[in-house]
Formats: structure tokens, sequence, C-alpha cells
């Protein structure tokens, strides 16, 4: 897990071993089964999707340490922006549960060892950890005080005005839907590259609506772990700090992983981070958003 000088010099390389090393990492067609239905641009309206995007997950996933301790913390935040966030004591311990167990997987090992390495972290895991947690989870303002913070944006989604930001995760899709809370609407067509999506592509863009607000795209990966998708935004905010995009070649895709942060004296924070097929920002996720 110690980085190679060959993937110190190259993020391409560094995001190449973290796909390997993500060991809890599902397998389509075994581990879970997607249905993409019909396809659409990102300004198409209307409804390309009669049945759910997902068919199922297999239930031993849920027994995986990061699996359950994730799931824990999608209820710890308000939906919409310009509603304070109020971290209790259990909410707090759960945060930090989930920290300590990430930290504990070969992604995290390796991507700790790689920035420090690099010179954009603490050597220390504990010190480490508070890096992780200024990032992700300490809370700024989006439309109020303490309204929001990067994990909530980018891992469950909030609800801004009639619309939906972030939620850029596969977890969390599969959730929602499963509640009857999203309406998986169709997959949206790469701009370029490979002119159409499958029920084994582990990273996709979709049109969905939450709670009766729409998404017109987001992208995510799929069955992938969530120490893995934290680890990768991690990686890419922390060792290119001065670009919006880093482009990757992980798996069979060549793709930009959009980082933008919240400048703060006492370490960035997160304002958004996912994976970008279509070469562009088409949500203007940033509109409004008190830097």
């Amino acid at each position: 897990m110690d980085p190679t000088s060959e993937e110190l010099d190259s993020l391409v390389l560094a995001a190449q071993k973290l796909w390997e090393l993500d060991e809890n990492r599902l397998t389509p067609g075994e581990d879970y089964a997607i249905n993409i239905q019909q396809g659409k641009s990102m300004w198409q309206r209307g409804d390309a999707a009669s049945e759910r995007l997902f068919k199922g997950v297999k239930r031993e996933t849920w027994t995986k340490p990061t699996f359950i301790i994730f799931y824990n913390l999608l209820d710890n935040y308000q939906r919409e922006t310009g509603e304070a966030e109020v971290e209790t004591a259990q909410e707090r311990k759960e945060t930090s549960d989930f920290l300590d167990a990430v930290m504990a997987t070969k992604v995290m090992k390796y991507c700790h060892k790689y920035c420090a390495k690099r010179g954009v972290a603490p050597a220390g895991t504990a010190d480490f950890k508070k890096v992780l947690y200024q990032m992700w989870f300490a809370f700024y303002r989006r439309d109020g005080q303490n309204d929001s913070c990067g994990f909530e944006h980018v891992f469950v989604g909030e609800s801004k005005g009639e619309s939906i930001t972030g939620f850029h995760n596969w977890i969390q899709f599969y959730i929602e839907e499963g509640r009857g809370n999203v309406d998986y609407l169709g997959y949206v067509r790469p701009k370029t590259g490979r002119d159409r999506a499958d029920d084994d592509d582990r990273l996709i863009s979709v049109q969905f609506a939450w709670k009766g607000e729409e998404k017109n795209v987001s992208t995510f990966f799929v069955g992938t772990s969530p120490e893995f998708e934290l680890a990768l935004y991690t990686l890419c905010f922390l060792c290119n700090p001065d670009e919006e995009k880093t482009f990757l070649e992980i798996g069979p895709y060549d793709l930009n992983i959009v980082c933008y942060r919240i400048r703060s004296k006492y370490g960035d924070k997160v304002a958004t981070a996912y994976p970008d097929l279509l070469g562009e920002d088409p949500t203007n996720q940033l509109a409004g958003l008190a830097l």
C-alpha cells in the first residue's frame, strides 16, 4: 500500500491503484443488478424509465462494516439548504466511527500515505482523521448558517428551492429508491466517448426526482465502496488544489473528478466532489453558495 515513485508523480496512476485496492467493491450481475432502460439528453424532460434503476443488491453487502456505518450517517442531515444542521452526540460518534472504519481499509491507508508523502496531509493517523473531519463533516454556510457540509452534499444530497443538488452516491440512491422517494427518469447519454450505458456500467449519469424535486443529471459510481469514493475525492481535493477538474483513468472510464472547495483558515472544506463523464458542470452547484 506504499505508493511508488511513479504513482507519486501521477494522480492517474494513484487513482488506478485505489481502484485495485477497493476490496469491498461489488460485482455487477453477482452482488447487484441495475436496469438502465432508456437514455436521454440532460435537458430532455419526461420519464424515460418505467421501472426502477436498481433491481437489487445482495443482502451480504450490508454486513460490510463501512457500508453499515455509512448507512447510519444518511439520516443525520436536514434535507433543505438554509436549515441549520445540529449534530447530536450520537451523530458525532457515528461520524467518528465511520472515519475510523474507512481509515482501516486499504484504499484509505493508501490515500493517507500518498497525501502525506506529497506533503499535503499529516503523517499521523489521528491528525489525518481531523483533516478528513474538517474537509467532509465540518458545517459551513450554503444558504444559511451551518446548513451544509461536504459529506451531506456529495453523499446524501440536498434540496435547494425546487431542485436537488449534490446526491452523487449509489447507496443513497438505492436506499431512497427502495423507499419510494426516488423516481428514476432514465440515464443521461455521455457527450463524449461511449454513446450509451449498459447494465454492467460502474459509472453512470442519471436523471431522477427525489421526493418530487428533479435533478437533470447526477453522475455516480455504482457498486464501489464508501471508502473508495471518499479516498478518491480526498486524493484529488488535497493533491490538486488549484484545479477544479482532475483527469483520471479508472477501470474502463476516462473521466474528470470535479472538486470545488470552501476556503477556510482552519482547513478547506469540500463544497462538492463528483465524477464527470459529460465534460462540463451542468448543475451549476455553486450558484448562490456563500464562500
